[in-house]
C-alpha cells in the first residue's frame, strides 16, 4: 500500500515522528482535544482498522473535522518499515480506536520506532477497558483476566477464551470478553464484528470442545487441579449463566442488558459489541445490574 503524504491542517507540517493517538470509542465526542490537535496537525494520518472500529459514518466526521484519512490494516502495523520510513521525515498519526496501547501490537510498534531513533508520542484515549467495567457497575478491582471471543476459523475453535472465563469465576473474578472483528483471523479487511448470536455460538461450541476433551491434560500441578475444577464447574453452569451485553459503549446508541447467555441470540444486532460475564455479585453489584435486565 502507497501512503499519501499529505500535509496537515493548513499545510503545516509538525516535527517528524510517530504519534500514537487514541480515538476513544465511537466518535470524535470522545477524543480529547490533544488529540484532535495532534491528528489535524500531523502531516500523514493512518486510520488503524483491524483491533476496533468505528462507524464509517463517524470516520468520515472524523476525516471533514482534521483531513484526509487512509485506513491501514495488520500486515501495514505489524510489518511497519513503511511507516516507520515516512516518520523519518514526516509527522505521522496511527489512529487507534480507543487506547493506542491497548494492544501488545501497538506497544511493539512505539518500541520499534524507538529502536530506530524516531520520537514516539502517546496520546492517550478512552479505553473499553475502562469504560465498560465502570457503566455496567461491577466493581473495577474484582476483574480477572480479560479475553477475546473468536470466531471458529476454518471449523477449529480455541477453547482458551472460555478456560480463562472459568478460571476468573471459580476466584470470584468477573471477565470482560472482546469479541472478534474478522472471521478470516488475517486482519486484511473485510471486517466483521462478533454479533450477540456469534457469540452464544462461539461460547456453546468452546464448552462442546472443552468437555470432550476436558481429562486429557490433568497432571498434579495446583494450577491443572483449579483449571479442570474451572472448567467442569463453567459447563454445568453455562446454561443458567447471567451475561452483560454492551452495545456502542461511548455512543449515542449504547446499550448494556443483563441476560442470561442462552438469550443472547436475540439480542438487537450493533457495531461493537462486548461481553461481561459476571462472577459472585455483592448487594451493590447485584443492584447495578437488575437495571440492565431485559424485560
Amino acid at each position: 500500500m502507497i501512503l499519501a503524504k499529505a500535509k496537515g491542517a493548513g499545510g503545516l507540517s509538525m516535527t517528524a515522528g510517530l504519534i500514537l493517538i487514541g480515538l476513544g470509542p465511537s466518535g470524535i465526542s470522545n477524543m480529547t482535544r490533544a488529540a484532535i490537535s495532534a491528528a489535524t496537525q500531523a502531516d500523514i494520518r493512518l486510520y488503524e482498522a483491524y483491533t476496533a472500529l468505528w462507524s464509517e459514518s463517524a470516520l468520515a466526521q472524523l476525516e471533514t473535522e482534521i483531513g484526509e484519512i487512509t485506513k491501514v490494516m495488520r500486515p501495514e502495523v505489524e510489518e511497519p518499515s513503511q511507516m516507520l520510513s515516512l516518520a523519518k521525515e514526516k509527522s505521522v498519526a496511527l489512529l487507534v480506536v480507543g487506547d493506542p496501547l491497548q494492544a501488545t501490537t501497538h506497544v511493539d510498534l512505539q518500541l520499534q520506532a524507538q529502536e530506530a531513533g524516531i520520537d514516539c508520542e502517546i496520546i492517550h484515549g478512552i479505553s473499553i477497558t475502562g469504560l465498560v467495567t465502570g457503566a455496567v457497575g461491577l466493581s473495577n478491582y474484582k476483574f480477572g483476566r480479560q479475553t477475546t471471543l473468536t470466531y471458529p476459523y476454518g471449523g477449529w475453535i480455541a477453547t482458551s477464551p472460555l478456560e480463562v472465563i472459568a478460571l476468573n469465576r471459580i476466584q470470584g473474578l468477573h471477565t470482560l470478553c472482546l469479541l472478534d472483528l474478522d472471521p478470516t483471523g488475517a486482519g486484511t479487511g473485510n471486517q466483521k464484528p462478533m454479533q450477540p448470536e456469534d457469540a452464544q455460538t462461539a461460547i456453546m461450541a468452546m464448552a462442546k470442545k472443552l468437555e470432550d476433551s476436558i481429562d486429557e491434560d490433568i497432571n498434579d500441578s495446583n494450577l491443572q487441579r483449579l483449571k479442570f475444577e474451572a472448567s467442569q464447574k463453567i459447563i454445568a453452569e453455562l446454561n443458567d449463566l447471567d451475561v452483560v451485553i454492551c452495545t456502542d459503549m461511548g455512543g449515542k446508541n449504547q446499550s448494556i442488558s443483563y441476560l442470561p447467555l442462552k438469550d443472547l441470540h436475540i439480542c438487537e444486532t450493533g457495531g461493537l459489541h462486548c461481553l461481561v460475564i459476571p462472577a459472585k455479585l455483592s448487594e451493590v453489584e447485584q443492584k447495578a445490574l437488575i437495571r440492565w435486565t431485559k424485560q
